[in-house]
């Protein structure tokens, strides 16, 4: 597989944070299967506290500890970032494309066919916003200035300032 490759560098640490998030939603089960009392508390409730309780606290602490590493050692290159969004020439914006159609009225099958065509017509070097605004179909649903703003990347960073303030940043 990919992890035998000599020049690829393995997300090892966020694996296995990925992998005990299993362990820890686990837990979170069997807390919830303690809920449901059949008169009152007995001691099957305290043998499974006693044993997901601290495990869950002190493995729930040690995965913050390994993803407080992993964001501070985080190399963004936003140079390469918008290099590769300018490299496949729009298409990301396809699903807000899709969705401002939606919101206008259209059948989302219709809606999900007329996005697909443009996207197709990109084989041929074409940007996915020039497909779009020389289809007649769609320029009869959506105007020039909607579809440009489609294309606005401060839709998907709207909420990145509160984001995070949220984790104190």
């Amino acid at each position: 597989g990919s992890s035998a490759m000599p020049d690829k560098k393995n997300p090892i640490i966020c694996e296995r944070v990925t992998g005990l998030a299993r362990v820890l939603r686990g837990n979170a089960m069997a807390a919830m299967e303690n809920v449901a009392l059949w008169h009152e508390r007995d001691i099957s409730h305290s043998s499974v506290e006693r044993v997901i309780v601290p495990d869950s606290t002190i493995l729930l602490d040690y995965m913050l500890e390994k993803m407080v590493g992993v964001v501070d050692g985080l190399v963004v290159k936003t140079d390469n970032m918008m290099d590769n969004i300018n490299k496949n020439r729009g298409i990301i914006f396809s699903q807000r494309v899709l969705l401002e159609l939606i919101n206008k009225g259209l059948d989302r099958f219709k809606a999900y066919d007329l996005v697909q065509q443009c996207a197709h017509t990109m084989e041929g070097g074409f940007h996915f916003k020039e497909a779009l605004m020389s289809n007649n179909q769609i320029c009869r649903i959506l105007t020039k200035e909607e579809i440009e703003a489609c294309f606005d990347m401060k839709y998907h960073t709207k909420h990145v300032d509160r984001i995070f303030k949220k984790v104190g940043i």
